[in-house]
């Protein structure tokens, strides 16, 4: 039963129509995918090791991502423990949308090479190998999760991948305000109604009051992190979560309070893409 005033606020913020479509997504069991690891792996060879529940691309990750029709026993599969694959959900992997718009910035503006990357909420790590897949080799990923159990898988996740240039660390947002990295990734978090469907605490923990607590939490660690960042420099923000003041909120408060420019917002819902809801965006440093 999701909790009554997330459905008067989804329905003011959306419409009747589109809430309704959103309520009934939810009420249905959530979509399976995966993405490929191309340091292993080709796309064809995972799709043939899926052979008939191997489904259609996810649409905006086509050339390392698809949809399965079932969802199978990963732990029994050798190769999702050799690192071959990463099980993530569809619509988080527009982070990769994001990062490469960010990456071709840098490359047309004198081709820089070396660059710093930050992932400052990494765990349990399907964004943080997904940036691997797409940053270059002579570039360095720092992946940091503050809570030390989450960061133990963490690092059991990227070690899977097996990528030389990553390094996993466990520290406060504010550890990381005296350095300087050219793109930092923050997935923040959050309420989690986008993990309505997955997640039957997240709509047990949800409340108006939860909502104001995270935003105040989320502000707390992109005050924090923006420093690291130099002129020019890129944050991808992103959460899990439908309301505007955890998302376009947070987006218009940073672009206010530092000067920033937002370069592209967008949501993902339930019932409108193939996805659990997400919401991620592009902020520019000015």
């Amino acid at each position: 039963m999701l909790p009554s005033e997330f459905i008067n606020n989804m329905t003011v913020a959306l419409g009747p129509e589109m809430a309704g479509q959103l309520f009934d997504a939810l009420a249905r069991e959530p979509e399976v995918s995966v993405r490929v690891n191309p340091f292993k792996m080709s796309l064809e060879a995972l799709r043939e090791h899926f052979g008939p529940i191997a489904g259609e691309p996810v649409e905006w990750a086509a050339q390392e991502a698809f949809y399965l029709t079932e969802r199978p026993s990963f732990t029994l599969d050798p190769l999702f423990h050799a690192g071959g694959y990463y099980v993530q959900e569809a619509s988080s992997m527009y982070v990769g949308v994001l990062f490469d718009r960010a990456l071709a910035t840098f490359g047309a503006s004198g081709g820089k090479g070396g660059l710093a990357v930050l992932d400052l909420c990494a765990a349990p790590g399907g964004k943080t190998t997904q940036l691997l897949s797409h940053l270059p080799s002579d570039s360095l990923l720092v992946a940091n999760e503050t809570v030390p159990q989450r960061a133990t898988i963490l690092a059991e996740n990227v070690a899977r991948w097996g990528c030389p240039n990553v390094v996993v660390t466990n520290n406060d947002p504010s550890s990381f305000r005296n350095e300087r990295f050219d793109i930092v990734v923050v997935d923040a978090p959050c309420s989690g109604e986008g993990m309505f469907r997955k997640d039957s605490s997240s709509v047990r923990e949800w409340s108006p009051d939860n909502v104001k607590f995270c935003v105040g939490r989320q502000r707390r660690i992109l005050s924090d992190i923006w420093p690291a960042l130099p002129s020019g420099g890129f944050m991808i923000y992103s959460t899990c979560t439908f309301n505007a003041d955890e998302d376009e909120g947070n987006v218009g408060w940073v672009c206010s309070q530092f000067g920033a420019e937002c370069i592209e917002m967008r949501h993902f819902y339930p019932g409108r893409e193939r996805g659990e809801g997400f919401f991620c965006s592009l902020i520019q440093k000015r």
